[in-house]
């Protein structure tokens, strides 16, 4: 049996973007095969491990329900009633019906929905860009994830880009504040075991015990939206201990003076009573901050997911400036590095100029929210008549799934999705594209949790007549008649338009994984250079108020509505899908979903464990059974993200109001009553 190895890198939103080897077999019946899929050892970060969830990729590859043929629906819609055809008649059909909806509500009625399901830079958005802008369709703005980070640390440090999460191994004290590592970060973990060795205390901070909180020396279990007061209480007591780098704050930094004015009324009993912790918690916190510049905060998405999501991050950007721990290694705060990559992958490379657009030269398109798509799909007066959706399944993955349902089953839209399977959101289609996997497809791979560009060679052919994305935006602009050179380029030819000249594609083949040019290790602002007019970090931010937000960190205490008392969470539980991709392919290796509740609260509702409970609010309602898990603290329900078909989705209870700034969607800021079923 001739086998050979091909190397290539996982291209799920997840953090880690692993290095991978297929090993296919040449000589199998029909031709080639992937037979094993198995880490790559020598890829520096994940060094040779794959997570559960793509342990069945394989199989995922050639699953029997898996979308080979373009389909056209020919029952009602959301039943998954199709009938193959043929690539030449769904084109014409997307291109006549497009076309219609076009003559008579106008380009801007097109929207293009696309997500993170696939994370390399021409999956994820390239040719696309530019098919819509020929079009003149409605563009999507904000982000389900990152954005809002970003933009909190950004209005702190003028930029969104902090340290490299490796050198937390370089750390005396390491708090995960937010993040369960363990679990949505595996391969980080190792690097945090490293610093732990050498003496690092771990303080893991979340409103949820998590099975990294589990591993913590010091756990902190704040109620959910109240991180910004415990920070500010943490100020407090650097500012009144003088646990301060006074030289780098004054070199570096400015409004220092301002800011310690605001956290002087924020003393550990105030916070405490806010949080529901005790104030020698945030005494011990803040000393343990204070004692050592080499304290490395990591941080990742989930704390944006509230209505004050963004002040989350500009608030906890300010602690390293106060301690100088920028200075040196293992020191400082680190988020998503996906901004890092601007360094190697021309992020406006597929841009289509307005002024070369075939709809109104130099006219601004229409805009929405990418979160509100329960919103405007269920609303006809959005004039959204024709909606395109790629790399995602917002039946499930989006807030308000209610609304997002009622929208796909309107008769007057027209839906084309490109899926492997039939999802909630395919099974509403119209017409269905047969999407590649990524054993299937080039590209290459940026990465929001280290420092590395993945190389991705296909290792078969594709399955059917699936496609790659890329593909599938050239038959789309061939059908619609849009002449454009860009969409005659192959793969590589794109590739080589979007990276910078200084990325060696050749040696990205050849080893699979290349890091990004920057210094190692990385200390962004070890000596100021801070991405403000003054290059200083802003503790004050005067340009604040035009966006209605306070020019210091502030906190605002969640809002709850006494109808539904329950703070609702719902984290990422499922090792095996974390992404929503794999939730009909793992559910046999999971827990069934279930509703986690304090064994007070439930007693108090007279619920027993077990039991079934209603849990809903003013957006829906879900029956699922009560488990005392003892991971969340009373008034606050947990409900595990993740899964689709006819199983639970949390997302009809999730909130679909935007945070604060930044674009993104404030999922945990929702509230649920309970009652027994």
């Amino acid at each position: 049996m001739a086998q050979r190895a091909v190397l290539g890198t996982c291209h799920h939103d997840c953090p880690d973007s692993c290095g991978w080897i297929a090993t296919v077999d040449d000589d199998a019946p029909g031709g080639p095969v992937v037979v094993k899929l198995r880490g790559n050892p020598a890829h520096p970060y994940s060094r040779g491990e794959l997570c559960p969830k793509v342990s069945r990729f394989v199989e995922r590859v050639y699953a029997p329900d898996r979308v080979l043929y373009p389909l056209v629906r020919d029952g009602a819609k959301g039943l998954g009633s199709f009938r193959r055809a043929s690539w030449p008649e769904a084109l014409a059909l997307v291109r006549d019906r497009v076309g219609a909806v076009i003559a008579e509500h106008g380009a801007e009625s097109v929207v293009g929905w696309g997500s993170a399901g696939n994370q390399g830079v021409l999956s994820h958005s390239s040719l696309d860009q530019r098919f819509f802008a020929h079009l003149g369709a409605t563009r999507m703005t904000g982000s389900m994830c990152g954005a809002t980070a970003g933009a909190g640390v950004k209005t702190t440090l003028g930029s969104a880009r902090t340290a490299d999460p490796t050198d937390v191994r370089h750390a005396e004290l390491v708090i995960l504040w937010g993040t369960n590592t363990r679990l949505t970060n595996r391969h980080l973990w190792p690097f945090v075991e490293e610093a732990r060795a050498n003496g690092a205390p771990v303080w893991v901070i979340d409103p949820v015990r998590t099975i990294t909180a589990e591993s913590a020396d010091v756990f902190v279990q704040p109620r959910p939206g109240t991180d910004v007061a415990l920070m500010l209480s943490v100020m407090h007591v650097l500012v009144r201990d003088d646990l301060l780098d006074h030289d780098y704050i004054d070199r570096y930094a400015t409004g220092f003076e301002d800011l310690a004015t605001r956290v002087a009324s924020w003393p550990p009993e105030r916070a405490a009573a806010e949080c529901g912790l005790e104030p020698a918690v945030i005494e011990a916190l803040a000393a343990a901050y204070g004692s050592t510049q080499r304290a490395f905060i990591r941080t990742l998405i989930g704390a944006e997911h509230h209505q004050h999501g963004a002040m989350f991050f500009r608030t906890l950007a300010c602690l390293p400036v106060l301690t100088g721990a920028w200075r040196v290694p293992g020191g400082g705060l680190a988020r998503s590095v996906g901004s890092w990559f601007s360094t190697a992958v021309d992020d406006d490379a597929f841009a289509l100029p307005a002024t070369t657009a075939d709809h109104a030269v130099g006219a601004r398109p229409r805009t929405l929210s990418v979160n509100h798509i329960g919103r405007w799909l269920a609303d006809p007066a959005e004039n959204v008549h024709a909606l395109f959706v790629w790399n995602g399944n917002p039946a499930v993955s989006a807030p308000n799934t209610n609304g997002v349902l009622t929208g796909l089953a309107r008769d007057d839209l027209f839906c084309v999705v490109s899926e492997q399977f039939l999802t909630d959101t395919a099974r509403h289609a119209d017409v269905v594209l047969p999407a590649a996997t990524q054993l299937e497809q080039l590209d290459v791979v940026p990465a929001w949790g280290h420092l590395h560009l993945g190389w991705n060679e296909p290792a078969i052919a594709p399955r059917g007549e699936s496609v790659p994305n890329t593909e599938m935006w050239r038959r789309l602009a061939a059908a619609f008649g849009i002449d454009d050179p860009f969409f005659d380029l192959d793969d590589e030819a794109l590739l080589r338009r979007a990276l910078f000249d200084h990325v060696d594609l050749d040696q990205l083949r050849t080893d699979g994984f290349q890091r990004l040019r920057l210094p190692e290790p990385l200390r962004p602002y070890a000596n100021g250079g801070f991405d403000a007019p003054d290059g200083k970090a802003m503790l004050t931010n005067r340009g604040l108020p035009s966006i209605g937000v306070d020019v210091l960190p502030d906190y605002t205490p969640p809002t709850i509505d006494a109808a539904y008392p329950f703070a609702l969470l719902s984290p990422k539980t499922y090792t095996r899908f974390l992404n929503s991709s794999y939730s009909h392919h793992h559910a046999d290796r999971e827990a069934e979903p279930c509703v986690e509740i304090d064994p007070d609260d439930a007693a108090s509702l007279g619920v027993l464990e077990g039991t079934d409970v209603r849990v809903f609010n003013d957006r829906g309602s879900l029956v699922l059974p009560a488990r005392f898990t003892g991971r969340v603290r009373p008034g606050v329900v947990a409900i595990a993200w993740g899964r689709w078909g006819d199983t639970a989705a949390v997302n009809v209870l999730t909130s679909d109001t935007l945070a604060d700034w930044g674009g993104g969607v404030a999922y945990y800021s929702a509230h649920v009553a309970l009652e027994r079923a």
